[in-house]
């Protein structure tokens, strides 16, 4: 079996970055080329056998994760015109660079992405994820990278110890009790995250703590009767992974055009 890196980029997390980064009022063109140089930075750095950019639909749909829990990045913030106009701009030179851009349909880039990185690792091969969404540290395993660009670390097993104070298979059950902020995924009330750290750590999971009997009448009190708000926010941080992708690896091959090596 021969040796693939498989690099899978959260697009819409790095371009949003890249655009708020660019002086104001500058042309779409700034961003493009900006998006390139990062591009070429990151290629350069991880040497991707193969390479996808991900990105989100544009419709307003919120899709499967606001059924289950309605506030659901309710009040998250529009991206901008003259970016969401350029997006097209900078697919196509990603696409003259040598990458191709998935889009999704309804399901969120998230679960394409973490669908896609699976298959990869479940054949023994190497995927790194560049994105600075901590939700994708659920994934980590020997061969399932996350990379931050932007603050040029690695959010691996070590900063999830750091950052959250549990395990990685044990992230959505930390999430399900002290919630997402920027998500609007609240958690169970009154329940932070050092608390829900500490609880994890001594019953493992969300299961587990509100079945435990010898729970401080402090932590009883505030769990009670918000064990199907626990359980649905744990629903929604969990990424999918069963997504139908439509392409195989061969199709992300990369392949460096000329002009693009030089930019």
């Amino acid at each position: 079996m021969s040796n693939l890196h498989v690099v899978i980029i959260d697009a819409m997390n790095l371009i949003r970055r890249v655009h708020a980064a660019q002086p104001e009022g500058d042309a779409i063109d700034t961003t493009v080329n900006a998006c390139i140089k990062t591009l070429n930075k990151i290629i350069n750095h991880s040497q991707p056998s193969h390479i996808i950019a991900v990105f989100d639909h544009m419709g307003s749909d919120r899709g499967w994760r606001a059924e289950i829990l309605p506030a659901y990045k309710q009040h998250r913030k529009p991206m901008p015109a003259v970016l969401e106009q350029g997006l097209d701009a900078i697919q196509d030179a990603f696409w003259q660079y040598g990458v191709d851009s998935l889009l999704s349909q309804g399901d969120e880039a998230d679960d394409m992405i973490a669908t896609l990185a699976l298959k990869v690792a479940e054949r023994q091969q190497d995927v790194t994820i560049v994105s600075t969404d901590k939700g994708y540290c659920q994934l980590l395993q020997p061969t399932v990278r996350i990379r931050d660009y932007f603050q040029q670390r690695w959010l691996d097993l070590a900063f999830v110890q750091a950052q959250f104070g549990v395990r990685p298979e044990q992230l959505c059950d930390f999430w399900g009790l002290a919630g997402i902020s920027s998500s609007e995924v609240s958690g169970v009330p009154g329940i932070g995250p050092k608390t829900a750290a500490s609880l994890l750590s001594d019953y493992a999971t969300i299961d587990a703590v509100f079945a435990a009997e010898d729970l401080a009448p402090k932590w009883q009190k505030k769990l009670n009767g918000h064990y199907e708000l626990a359980q649905r926010c744990k629903q929604v941080a969990q990424l999918k992974t069963d997504i139908p992708l439509g392409f195989n690896l061969q199709d992300i091959r990369f392949e460096p055009a000329t002009e693009g090596q030089s930019s």
